[in-house]
């Protein structure tokens, strides 16, 4: 299948790789103060820019949202989001990318996780309980008795002793309409332990995708952090060359060193974070193999109108599919109660031997409970359960369509806020490589330098758990869709969706 992907933004260049302005020979004091102030504000606004909410970013794109919704047009568009996802062609391709587990893996992972095997357990239980359905509780009984007669002699009997004996066979007979009953209740019980593994597959499958993007986002942050320890450091020989020509000051060393310590702290604090998440990793998906190193892909924003991703994921929700089969079963036990109010007969073949065998009988006798307002009392009871399951089942379908709506809106404002972030980390990377020019040649303050480098490690820092977040929510929106990793049996490589 064709896929669209949208050309890649540049890559932003590496942290003092950008070119530097050449001296002017004619700067005086005042020309180095202005150029110092126009930098400060560059790195003024940068930040502004950083550090603003995806959330800001979400709402500042909030009427294309509604827009993109109206022309869908409204519930009633079903057909139009069935063809939109069925043209857009290339649904899988997005797990192929190079930021994911390797797809095979993934779902092996995802099928050993503990809950997704308790799942399948329950399938094979429920399973169990439809065949005890279909055969019934009635079992045939078996009765025996035996006794002694003694007859005292009258004028016209004589007396005696005689051995007599008796046994019966009698069985309950379930009428045919509990029977079909009991089999379709077996049926849908399978139905909704089957559902129930499905939305133990997807939420292992969210389990796991939260990790690894958390495993990822730290090995950003430890990545970002040497590379400014390596800057750091470059910054600090420049230094000591200054000292040693009589340009720079012993303060200046003290500053630049402990600027350079405080980064080996945060440099080794994140590699306690990337080696943090890479254990719970391990623990939770151990079949899993881990490269070392997994960089993050620049992601695209989602494509398609909200409503088109609620009814994708809503049609494609287990949760939502096992409340609603929750009802069905329901239905059939209300039935099966108000079945229950005619009690089922039971029909037996006694035997028995009287005056030690002068006497034989056989016969036949039927037994008809009497229905009493117990069993009318539980079809009640079976009957309201059904407006329970419809009112649980309501309230699963508004929070599957809130989550998809809310995980749409969070790819959107994220993807908006991790561009925003990215342009900025990149102004603060130049601001600080022309800062640490200007320092070199006697322009610039050494802390100057050193707040427009904070500012860019800041910038960098927000930009990468920004992507971080965009990713992640990327991919939460695609898994909700069905549309990351084939964790359906029944149908692995057919779903489409919007191309990307």
């Amino acid at each position: 299948m064709k896929r669209v992907l949208r050309p890649a933004a540049p890559a932003a260049p590496a942290v003092g790789s950008c070119g530097c302005a050449r001296r002017g020979g004619g700067g005086g004091p005042a020309a180095r103060r202005a150029r110092a102030a126009g930098v400060a504000v560059l790195a003024a606004f940068a930040v502004l820019a950083v550090f603003a909410s995806p959330a800001a970013f979400a709402a500042s794109g909030g009427s294309d949202v509604s827009g993109a919704t109206a022309a869908s047009g409204g519930p009633g568009g079903s057909a139009a989001t069935a063809g939109a996802f069925a043209a857009a062609g290339g649904a899988r391709a997005e797990a192929a990318r190079a930021d994911l587990p390797p797809e095979r893996e993934a779902v092996a992972a995802i099928s050993e996780h503990p809950s997704v095997r308790a799942a399948a357990l329950g399938i094979a239980v429920e399973r169990a309980n439809r065949e005890r359905l279909i055969a019934g509780v009635h079992e045939p009984l078996v009765r025996g008795d035996g006794a002694q007669r003694r007859v005292s002699g009258t004028d016209s009997t004589p007396s005696g002793e005689y051995s007599e004996w008796g046994v019966s066979v009698e069985r309950a007979l379930r009428l045919p309409g509990k029977a079909a009953l009991d089999a379709s209740l077996g049926d849908q019980s399978v139905s909704v332990a089957e559902l129930a593994m499905g939305d133990a597959l997807h939420e292992a499958g969210r389990a796991l995708l939260r990790s690894w993007i958390g495993w990822l986002r730290e090995s950003e942050q430890l990545a970002l952090w040497r590379r400014q320890l390596e800057v750091l450091r470059e910054q600090e020989r420049v230094t000591e060359r200054r000292l040693q020509a009589g340009d720079a000051s012993r303060l200046d060393v003290e500053l630049i060193s402990a600027a350079v310590a405080q980064a080996e702290a945060s440099a080794a604090q994140a590699a306690s974070g990337v080696e943090a998440a890479r254990a719970e990793l391990r623990e939770q998906f151990p079949s899993l193999a881990l490269p070392e190193r997994v960089a993050l892909l620049e992601p695209a924003p989602p494509e398609g109108t909200l409503q088109q991703w609620r009814e994708r994921v809503m049609s494609e929700s287990h949760e939502l599919m096992a409340a609603r089969a929750r009802v069905e079963r329901q239905r059939l036990l209300a039935r099966r109660a108000d079945a229950e109010r005619t009690p089922d007969p039971s029909v037996g073949l006694r035997l028995s031997s009287e005056r030690s065998g002068a006497e034989r009988i056989a016969g036949v006798f039927v037994s008809i409970p009497l229905a009493g307002d117990a069993r009318v009392a539980g079809a009640r009871a079976a009957l309201a359960q059904i407006d329970v399951e419809e009112q649980r089942a309501e309230a699963v379908s508004r929070m599957v369509a809130a989550g998809a709506a809310s995980a749409y809106t969070r790819a959107v404002g994220s993807h908006r806020a991790w561009l925003a972030a990215r342009d900025a980390a990149q102004r603060l990377d130049r601001s600080a490589a022309l800062t640490a020019r200007g320092y070199e040649l006697g322009e610039t303050p050494l802390t100057e330098v050193l707040v427009v480098r904070r500012a860019a490690i800041g910038g960098g820092l927000a930009a990468a758990s920004l992507l971080a977040d965009a990713v992640e929510a990327r991919y939460r929106l695609l898994l909700d869709a069905h549309m990351l990793w084939p964790l359906d049996a029944e149908e692995p490589h057919s779903a489409q969706g919007p191309a990307r």
